[in-house]
């Protein structure tokens, strides 16, 4: 009786255990839906906005930074 009990407690903790393994989603996934809720609500909305405009200014100067290697190759090659 007492090994029936434990099998069965055993079985549902796994079963449990298996069926929320199999519904949960990665937090990546979360974080852009947080941004998009952040710039919308009211006071968190200016921060969301400025964490966006601080990503999209990061990804304008790494352009830019590629720009200046491809200039300093073209340079090179001409001989400056």
């Amino acid at each position: 009786m007492r090994r029936m009990v434990s099998g069965l407690v055993l079985a549902a903790f796994a079963a449990g255990y298996l069926c929320g393994m199999a519904t949960t989603t990665p937090a990546e996934a979360q974080v852009g839906d947080l941004m998009k809720g952040a710039t919308k609500s009211g006071a968190l909305g200016s921060v969301g906005e400025l964490g966006s405009s601080i990503v999209g200014l990061q990804e304008h100067v790494d352009g830019l930074q590629e720009n200046i290697e491809v200039l300093k190759k073209v340079k090179a090659a001409l001989g400056g």
